[in-house]
C-alpha cells in the first residue's frame, strides 16, 4: 500500500516512514501544507496521514480541499493534546480517524491497518486474477496451494499492475508505488522485479507484458 505522510516535524515524519516502510508500504513524505495539497490532487497514495499544524496550509485546509474534490481516501489526523476543537473540526470535515501526539508507532500502524481494512471492504478488497486472489487489506496473494510468499517489493509491483486493470504502467509509476515519489532508485530495478514476477505468475495463467519505452501491463488468460 502507498501512504502519504504530511508532517512538518522531520524526526516524527522519518520515524513514521521507517515503521511503515519496514512493514512493506511505499511512503511519500511531505512537510508543507500547500505542497501537500498540490501533491494530493494527482498522486496514487491510498491512505493519508495528515498533521494539523503545517506551514503553507493547515492540515484542516488540506483536508477540506481534499473532500471538496470528492476525494474519499482515508485520512488519519495527527493532533496535539490541546487541539480538541480542531480534532472535532477535522472529523466533521471528513477525517476518518485521529491520533494524539505523542503516540506509539505501533498504535499508528494499527490505525492505518484499520483504515486500510475499511477502504478494502468498501472497494471489494478481495480481487481475483487468473488463478490468484489478492487481499488488498491484508496484502496477501493466494493461490490454490495457499498464500504466496512474495517479497514485499514484488508484491507492491503486482498490486500496482493489478490496480491498473490491464493498462500500461510506466517504470517510474511502478517505482513510486514501491518506494514513494522522489526516491533515488534506478529504473532498472523495476525490470528485475517484473522479471521475477513474470516467472512466478506464469503458472497461474497471468502474463506481465513489456511495452518497450512505455512500461508494463498485467493480464490473465495468457
Amino acid at each position: 500500500m502507498r501512504i502519504a505522510i504530511i508532517e512538518d516535524n522531520l524526526s516524527v515524519a522519518k520515524g513514521i516512514a521507517f515503521v511503515l516502510r519496514d512493514a512493506g508500504h511505499a511512503v511519500d513524505l511531505l512537510h508543507d501544507g500547500a505542497e501537500a495539497d498540490l501533491f494530493l490532487r494527482d498522486d496514487g497514495a491510498e491512505v493519508v496521514v495528515l498533521d494539523i499544524n503545517l506551514p503553507g496550509m493547515s492540515g484542516l485546509e488540506v483536508l477540506c480541499a481534499l473532500r471538496a474534490r470528492g476525494d474519499t481516501r482515508p485520512v488519519l489526523l495527527l493532533t496535539a493534546r490541546a487541539e480538541t476543537g480542531q480534532r472535532i473540526e477535522g472529523l466533521d470535515a471528513g477525517a476518518d480517524d485521529y491520533l494524539v501526539k505523542p503516540f506509539e508507532m505501533e498504535e499508528l500502524a494499527a490505525r492505518i491497518r484499520a483504515l486500510a481494512r475499511r477502504k478494502g471492504e468498501i472497494a471489494s478488497r478481495i480481487r481475483t486474477i487468473g488463478g490468484l486472489q489478492f487481499d488488498s487489506a491484508a496484502r496477501q496473494l493466494s493461490g490454490p496451494g495457499g498464500v504466496l510468499d512474495l517479497p514485499r517489493r514484488e508484491l507492491a509491483v503486482f498490486e500496482a499492475l493489478l490496480n491498473a486493470g490491464g493498462r500500461t504502467v510506466s517504470k517510474q509509476a511502478l517505482l513510486d508505488s514501491v518506494y514513494g515519489t522522489g526516491a533515488d532508485i534506478d529504473e532498472q530495478v523495476v525490470e528485475v522485479y517484473a522479471s521475477r514476477l513474470r516467472k512466478r505468475l506464469k503458472t497461474f495463467g497471468i502474463e506481465i507484458r513489456v511495452r518497450r519505452g512505455l512500461g508494463y501491463s498485467m493480464q490473465a488468460g495468457a
